[in-house]
């Protein structure tokens, strides 16, 4: 068997000789430091993962007994999925610590069970600043360059507070709120545990009997009159229900709604857990945007300005991109998204004369483009309890994929 022992956050020890027995005891340097090693046991210190596990194999070869040292629960973002996978679950004898994410949690007096917990230790910070954006309550398991520093200069103008928890279950402990931009100015050094990251209005959120985030939506496509919207200028549902295939929002995932109007489709990207923001160049339009927004409880970034010149003041590439109006600047427009989208880039045309150009915008950005005319008949109900077709106004959907994310999609 391997034994696998969390040692509680930041490395404190639980009770007993956690290594007896073991001949070969694995760990960072601070867990070895910790426990009582077995005499004659060979010690290594985890860095590169690789030469470690070809280690713990030739023990396992020989049916020499093995143990794991680790901080907090290393079945949690840790060490157990690589043993696991190396090894198989069945050889493993895991003891789990306290995890960093509980411990932070129980310092700042909240409880997690609604929470979305994401690791950037070794991977793109991206991921976990979508999800600060687009949940209330995220827990961020730090690494290099994607600290509280970082997070802080991502989040400036995202109204969030950043409790950070430092050096977790020591002796130097430290648990901090912090605005982002107070976060973005210190240099937090390398004892970091993790950082929550809350909307302090929302997060306390309603007793719910599943964990984790918010479920996503029941449905999506909603009908036109679940948004406030100016003379029936709103993306219909037909339309909606199929750019929201095409643009496949999902946690993780930053989306542009470009040309928002009522932002009906900035709404059901951030209802399906997408971080979002909406371009709309008219005064009473952003106020529509920030009103379905907070009328369907979700977080939608809005910027007030005229596309495509406004665009290049956002300095993250979406990952996704919904072009809803644009004029003679369409075109324009469409080239922009295209040449900055990570995935994918929808357009809703109503003139058959902009098409072309549009399509074509899409191609020149290497783009695989593809689309059809959108024409339907509703269900209408007549005098006398018999019902008849009203069609609505055809549009055009233009969609445009960059060919490597077919298959390689970006991972949360």
């Amino acid at each position: 068997m391997i034994t696998v022992v969390g040692m509680g956050a930041a490395g404190a020890v639980p009770a007993g000789d956690v290594a007896a027995g073991a001949e070969l005891v694995v760990g960072g340097r601070r867990h070895l430091d910790a426990v009582r090693l077995p005499e004659g046991a060979r010690t290594v210190v985890l860095g590169a993962l690789a030469p470690a596990l070809d280690t713990v194999a030739r023990y396992v070869a020989e049916e020499r007994p093995v143990t794991v040292l680790a901080s907090g629960d290393p079945g949690f973002f840790g060490i157990v999925r690589a043993l696991a996978e190396r090894f198989g679950s069945e050889r493993l004898d895991v003891r789990p610590g306290v995890s960093s994410v509980a411990s932070a949690f129980a310092r700042a007096g909240l409880p997690w069970d609604d929470a979305v917990v994401a690791s950037a230790h070794g991977r793109d910070l991206r991921t976990a600043v979508h999800l600060c954006r687009a949940y209330p309550k995220v827990a961020v398991l730090t690494g290099p360059g994607a600290g509280p520093a970082e997070l802080g200069a991502a989040l400036r103008s995202d109204g969030r507070v950043l409790v950070v928890a430092s050096a977790l279950g020591s002796a130097g402990e430290r648990v901090e709120r912090v605005t982002p931009a107070e976060a973005a100015a210190r240099d937090w050094g390398t004892a970091v545990s993790v950082v929550l990251c809350l909307d302090e209005a929302r997060s306390l959120g309603p007793v719910r009997a599943v964990a984790g985030p918010r479920p996503g939506a029941a449905g999506w496509a909603l009908e036109e009159d679940a948004f406030a919207h100016r003379d029936s200028m709103i993306t219909k549902f037909e339309v909606r229900a199929l750019a929201l295939a095409r643009l496949g929002p999902r946690p993780g995932d930053l989306v542009w709604d470009v040309g928002a109007g009522s932002g009906s489709v900035a709404v059901e990207c951030a209802r399906l857990g997408a971080a979002v923001t909406a371009v709309e160049k008219t005064p009473d339009g952003v106020g529509r945007v920030r009103a379905n927004a907070a009328a369907h409880g979700v977080d939608v970034r809005v910027v007030h300005g005229a596309a495509p010149t406004v665009l290049s003041g956002l300095d993250e590439d979406p990952d996704a991109v919904f072009v809803g109006g644009g004029g003679r600047e369409l075109p324009a427009i469409v080239a922009e998204c295209a040449r900055r989208a990570r995935r994918a880039v929808v357009v809703a045309v109503a003139a058959l004369d902009r098409v072309p150009a549009a399509r074509e915008a899409l191609l020149g950005a290497g783009l695989d483009c593809d689309g059809v005319l959108l024409q339907s008949s509703r269900l209408a109900p007549l005098p006398g309890d018999v019902t008849r077709l009203a069609a609505t106004n055809p549009v055009f959907l233009l969609w445009g994929v960059r060919p490597h994310s077919r298959t390689e999609g970006v991972a949360p």
